[in-house]
């Protein structure tokens, strides 16, 4: 079965933050990656059984593979990427890069 972790995405003055909820979802069954302008998060939240004389009456966590995608703004620096993972929230920081602005060209008419 496949889930959809919640994720919440915030902005600084120099930096986009993607907070993603992966409660129970351990570090090596997690994948960053970036490709075209969009950033995916996908990885396998695993029900671990707690022993053999344990029955479960009711399971509402969800389990299985997830995966989420997001394009990324064009003021990305897509080579400064990091990722952790704490608490079972995934934080992704997007570092700004410094677009170039426009500039007025004087155009000369004879």
């Amino acid at each position: 079965m496949e889930w959809r972790p919640v994720a919440n995405i915030s902005e600084t003055a120099d930096t986009y933050v993607i907070r993603a909820e992966l409660p129970e979802v351990a570090k090596k069954d997690i994948d960053v990656s970036v490709r075209d302008g969009v950033i995916t998060l996908r990885g396998e939240r695993r029900l671990e059984n707690q022993g053999n004389d344990e029955k479960h009456h009711r399971i509402e966590s969800f389990y299985g593979s997830f995966a989420r995608s997001f394009t990324l703004p064009a003021d990305v620096d897509e080579t400064k990427i990091k990722a952790q993972s704490k608490d079972g929230v995934l934080t992704v920081h997007l570092p700004k890069t410094e677009l170039r602005k426009p500039r007025a060209i004087e155009v000369q008419v004879r």
